[in-house]
């Protein structure tokens, strides 16, 4: 998932750049790149989750991370997306949702990891 993710997040970069260039306004255009920025940093997290699930145990902490990282990429990134193309502000409002559920992946993959390098951690 995290590299099909990271592929697609090439092809809109490049959607972007080269078929909305002419077509948005440099503000709709910066809130495009936004998202496909986050979508690809988010996307390499997944695929640090897929590292992460092989060295441990206990991967429910793990796959947890990967799910919030795809969560948020489809509220933070697909909402940007949709809100510089159409311009309708509503879609912003799932933005901050996205948002929160990046950030709590990385919360949840930062425990998962600390919870495999030590063992007093484990319930």
């Amino acid at each position: 998932m995290g590299a099909l993710s990271c592929g697609v997040a090439v092809g809109l970069g490049a959607f972007g750049a080269h078929a909305l260039k002419d077509v948005l306004s440099p503000d709709a255009l910066a809130t495009f790149e936004t998202g496909v920025r986050y979508q690809f940093y988010h996307s390499l997290g997944i695929l640090g989750v897929a590292l992460l699930w092989l060295r441990i145990q206990n991967t429910r902490m793990a796959t947890l991370a990967g799910w919030l990282f795809l969560v948020g990429i489809v509220l933070f990134s697909g909402s940007l997306y949709l809100l510089a193309i159409t311009g309708i502000r509503w879609i912003g409002a799932f933005t901050p949702i996205g948002g929160l559920a990046m950030i709590a992946g990385w919360v949840t993959l930062a425990f998962s990891g600390l919870r495999a390098a030590v063992p007093a951690l484990e319930p």
